[in-house]
């Protein structure tokens, strides 16, 4: 099968492009680095030309309320794209619970982009992922400082990029599915609970405060971000995750 995978240099597209290459599908990359623009939409009609699938793993480089505007253009270049190519099956990651947050600019615009692709000419299917195990450091981030990491209480179902690359190339590979799948992780923590787990693991001596405003997630519903009946679930624990990887001393 010949797929095409924009957004290849992140950190889901590089790992698909390498998982897709291994199971002997002919995959061509396509990012800014590869001279494909999808703000502009030049390069793309070389990106897709002759592919049974193209999977859209590209993110906007804003979460604010400029990346509705960012999504609108580049799922209607791609899609416009797409159909003059004659590509049978486009593929986008989008993430759990996401139209149930409309306060979040972010989240109204990857709900914008399921419902562009919904509408659009191509068969199509949407992988909804929970938050990256990978993406703990930068949520503690947003609310720490030298001495205490603010976390809310929020319940989280995270899963590994790794497991998330898995579920992207089996969607690929198989025939559209005309809606949606959730992929999750095996474990439900609450925020602060796995920001305790991260801090233990890591003999990093702040302390975590659990404070029900602080930080992106405290601005959704408690269960909007864990996956509903039917989820894939992943095999990979945080726990063990942690273990393998943590920064080299």
């Amino acid at each position: 099968m010949k797929i095409t995978v924009i957004g290849a240099t992140g950190l889901i597209g590089s790992q698909l492009i390498s998982r897709l290459c291994d199971a002997g599908h002919e995959v061509t990359p396509a990012s800014l680095s590869t001279g494909v623009d999808l703000l502009t939409g030049e390069g793309l009609d070389q990106a897709l030309a002759g592919a049974d699938t193209v999977v859209n793993v590209t993110n906007s480089p804003t979460f604010d309320d400029a990346s509705p505007d960012f999504f609108r253009t580049t799922m209607g270049n791609l899609l416009a794209a797409g159909e003059r190519a004659g590509v049978g099956h486009q593929v986008i990651l989008s993430i759990v619970g996401v139209d149930l947050v409309p306060q979040l600019d972010y989240y109204r615009a990857k709900t914008l982009q399921e419902e562009l692709l919904r509408q659009g000419p191509t068969a199509y299917s949407i992988v909804r992922a929970t938050q990256f195990f990978e993406f703990m450091d930068a949520v503690m981030s947003w609310t720490s400082d030298d001495r205490t990491v603010r976390l809310p209480s929020t319940r989280i179902q995270p899963i590994a990029a790794a497991d998330v690359v898995d579920a992207l190339a089996d969607v690929a590979t198989a025939p559209p599915l005309g809606g949606s799948v959730d992929v999750a992780g095996p474990d439900v923590f609450t925020l602060d609970e796995l920001g305790r787990l991260t801090l233990a693991d890591r003999q990093d001596e702040r302390s975590v405060v659990t404070d029900e405003q602080a930080g992106m997630f405290s601005a959704t519903d408690d269960g909007v971000l864990v996956p509903g009946p039917g989820a894939r679930l992943a095999a990979t624990h945080y726990k063990d995750w942690l273990s393998t990887s943590r920064p080299s001393v």
